[in-house]
């Protein structure tokens, strides 16, 4: 646990950070998404970009929430993972992701133990909606078997969001997502205990606000894959 408790500290430190850089009440007066916003917040918004990029994206819920969900599936029999194995384990895991998620834009990164894919919205969702794009459907649906041919990890999925629209809004749009692809997972089959599902709406930017493209990057939902360890 000690990794995955170093990372866990780091984004609580990092959170912090990020709340001194948000203006009260948010960078809009509005719960519309389409508000324009204010300039000078939105540049102190984006002004820990640097720090939070170099965090394990997910792990978002906190140490003791994983390490019950932990307990939980090893008391269910899952059984979990110790030492040399863990690594093994999400090597093996890791390359069949790889190769299962070639060409179809998602991003597969390896921090540690941990496997994050990143989901660009534009190929899950469309336009401000949490309902799931049909043509993602088969790239969910390899995914799935993965996750239950590798069975003991945790998936923990986070929704994230660009900085249009009130802190709010982007809050609830973010776990709207989230549940979306959590769902559709365990429709597949997936056991329900081994998700978390949580929504970072728009504090973690992995890019600038500013600019459409970054926007677009920021605009996504994670999957963290944590092994189960005794």
């Amino acid at each position: 646990m000690k990794n995955q408790t170093k990372y866990v500290l780091a984004a609580a430190a990092l959170s912090t950070m990020l709340a001194g850089c948000v203006t009260p009440g948010g960078a809009y007066g509005s719960q519309d998404p389409y508000a324009q916003p204010n300039p000078n917040a939105r540049t102190q918004k984006g002004a820990a970009i640097g720090a939070v990029a170099g965090v394990v994206a997910g792990l978002l819920s906190g140490s003791d929430a994983t390490e019950r969900r932990q307990r939980a599936l090893v008391g269910a029999g899952v059984g979990g993972l110790a030492g040399a194995a863990i690594g093994n384990y999400q090597d093996r895991q890791e390359r069949a992701l790889r190769e299962q998620m070639a060409g179809t834009g998602v991003g597969v990164v390896r921090q540690g133990d941990n496997i994050t894919l990143n989901m660009p919205d534009n190929i899950t969702f469309g336009f401000d909606s949490s309902s799931l794009q049909p043509q993602f459907y088969p790239v969910l649906d390899n995914l799935a078997r993965t996750l239950s041919e590798y069975n003991q990890t945790i998936i923990e999925v986070a929704g994230h969001t660009d900085s249009v629209g009130s802190d709010a809004y982007n809050q609830t749009l973010s776990v709207r997502r989230a549940d979306a692809v959590g769902n559709y997972l365990m429709s597949r089959g997936l056991m329900r205990d081994r998700f978390i599902v949580t929504g970072a709406g728009e504090s973690r930017p992995i890019a600038s606000n500013d600019t459409e493209a970054g926007r677009a990057q920021n605009r996504r939902v994670e999957l963290t894959l944590v092994p189960i360890r005794y």
